[in-house]
């Protein structure tokens, strides 16, 4: 690592995380004109912003920051894709990992690995369906779009949140934070599907304000205990490539499925970049892993 890397890694251990994120999220929810244009106006510059495809164009047309950030884009700005049989990207960004579950663990980068248990919240019931099934972990830059649709159908069956640091989830503390994942502030959402549980983890990070869900709201920050909420079938339920939840400032989701219920889309690996609504992989065996699941 260069000195610059070295100091900034260091500067994640040093900063007052929590603190910082909540200042920055008071200013990103101001509804002040000259704050509120200036920054976004800044934001779109600085990294290059698409605002062709977003519903509202314009600075202007958002009352506040995080209305910008977590934009509507306009219809087909994203198209699903038309096979039922394959699963669909949730957003847009780019693989930081993917592939196999082994013995409980999930690769994170470099020789660094996180427990999928702590990941899920602690509960090794819970992850049960997991060990040995496949993963993947997706990056979103500060460019993308930020909300976060369903790669297949599901209902909702538990949400729990789980408190923890938040350090910057870039590819430099990626490679450098053991056990970013399972250490950061996140929101876990348990699926039932037509393959089996999923489960779709979503993680917070430096200066991200807020994560929300379509059938909750901003549910994460909330505190420092684990907090877990049960969902009777067919409470919620989200349809493929429907909208469950968005990053306030942006962030990572970590995915997990069943062993055996879908194999990824040829090509699907770490650095690869991702749009919403392509194709993530085949559903192997619909209903049978779901049956299997329910017995257990």
């Amino acid at each position: 690592m260069s000195l610059f890397d070295r100091l900034f890694i260091l500067s994640q251990h040093l900063t007052p995380q929590h603190a910082l994120s909540r200042a920055i999220g008071k200013l990103a929810d101001s509804r002040t004109p000259f704050i509120k244009n200036t920054f976004i106006k800044w934001f779109i510059k600085r990294y290059n912003v698409n605002m062709q495809e977003a519903l509202l164009p314009s600075a202007e047309d958002y009352a506040c920051f995080n209305d910008f950030f977590t934009r509507a884009l306009k219809d087909g700005a994203r198209p699903i894709h038309p096979d039922a049989t394959r699963l669909v990207m949730p957003v847009d960004g780019s693989v930081s990992q993917a592939g196999s579950i082994d013995y409980g663990k999930i690769f994170q980068a470099k020789g660094h690995s996180f427990s999928l248990v702590e990941l899920l919240g602690g509960d090794l019931q819970r992850a049960q369906p997991f060990i040995d099934g496949e993963f993947a972990t997706i990056y979103l830059s500060p460019k993308d779009y930020h909300r976060i649709h369903m790669p297949i159908d599901g209902e909702l069956r538990e949400m729990i949140y789980v408190p923890g640091k938040l350090y910057s989830v870039n590819p430099l503390t990626t490679e450098n934070v053991p056990a970013l994942f399972a250490r950061n502030e996140r929101v876990v959402c348990i699926f039932d599907t037509p393959l089996g549980p999923m489960s779709m983890t979503l993680v917070g990070a430096m200066i991200v304000a807020s994560v929300e869900t379509v059938w909750a709201g901003r549910v994460a920050p909330m505190g420092k205990t684990v907090r877990s909420y049960t969902y009777k079938p067919g409470e919620v339920t989200i349809k493929r490539g429907e909208e469950m939840g968005r990053f306030c400032l942006g962030s990572t989701v970590v995915m997990t499925f069943p062993k055996g219920s879908m194999r990824w889309r040829e090509g699907f690996k770490a650095e690869t970049p991702v749009r919403l609504g392509e194709d993530l992989g085949e559903i192997l065996q619909t209903g049978k892993v779901a049956d299997e699941q329910k017995a257990d």
